[in-house]
């Protein structure tokens, strides 16, 4: 694939570019509210604030990762059963922009017709979605590249979505194996990619890669 495309930046004048600092000097993360679920890209929010979202597999633990974002334990909520969600979920943080928790893709106990409808929420959103600056692919670090993952990645790059991955459950590794997962993920992805997307290591449970993902999505919006 091609160079890696940046994020889109939501001034039309001024390219983004990653940040070093953390968003959160700039931006009250406390002040954050659930604004609506929705199954069409057609009844996204349409005030114009720029969305960065979330996708991957349905047990990845995407709920989490948003709930340790924002210091939340429920605000964004785990579902009792992987498969469970089936809306695309939007929540407004200070009046600035939306964390958009995705449907997840490829649970074995949903049925097809639902896996096919899944798809189809999540890729209308991430093609025509025009608000979505940035997008965030969860992937288990414990577990060797999926297929599922690398071919929706690859939709990803054909069709020039700016987006970056991150690695969850790290606390379930150690340091070593962290680094060792991160590595086999790199050499799977540089057989077909000219450049490498960010990647960020995430622990729901201990906060692992917060300020770091903070500070990734403060560089997108130029805050």
């Amino acid at each position: 694939f091609p160079p890696r495309p940046q994020c889109r930046s939501p001034h039309p004048k001024r390219a983004a570019s990653p940040a070093s600092g953390s968003e959160e000097a700039c931006m009250n993360l406390h002040n954050a509210e659930f604004v609506r679920s929705v199954t069409s890209v057609a009844d996204c929010p349409k005030d114009g604030l720029p969305q960065i979202a979330f996708a991957g597999k349905s047990n990845v633990g995407k709920s989490s990762v948003i709930n340790k974002l924002l210091l939340r334990k429920n605000f964004a909520r785990v579902g009792e059963a992987p498969g469970k969600t089936t809306h695309i979920n939007f929540f407004r943080i200070d009046e600035a922009m939306y964390l958009v928790d995705l449907p997840g893709y490829g649970y074995a106990r949903t049925s097809k017709a639902m896996r096919s409808d899944f798809a189809k929420i999540i890729t209308d959103y991430v093609l025509k979605c025009e608000k979505m600056h940035f997008l965030f692919v969860l992937v288990d670090i414990r577990l060797e590249p999926q297929k599922i993952d690398l071919r929706f990645i690859e939709m990803l790059g054909m069709n020039g979505i700016p987006f970056g991955i991150v690695f969850t459950k790290a606390d379930k590794l150690s340091k070593t194996q962290c680094a060792k997962s991160v590595e086999r993920y790199k050499a799977t992805l540089g057989e077909q990619w000219e450049e490498l997307p960010p990647m960020f290591v995430s622990s729901g449970e201990r906060g692992t890669g917060r300020e770091e993902i903070l500070g990734f999505i403060g560089g997108c919006l130029n805050v």
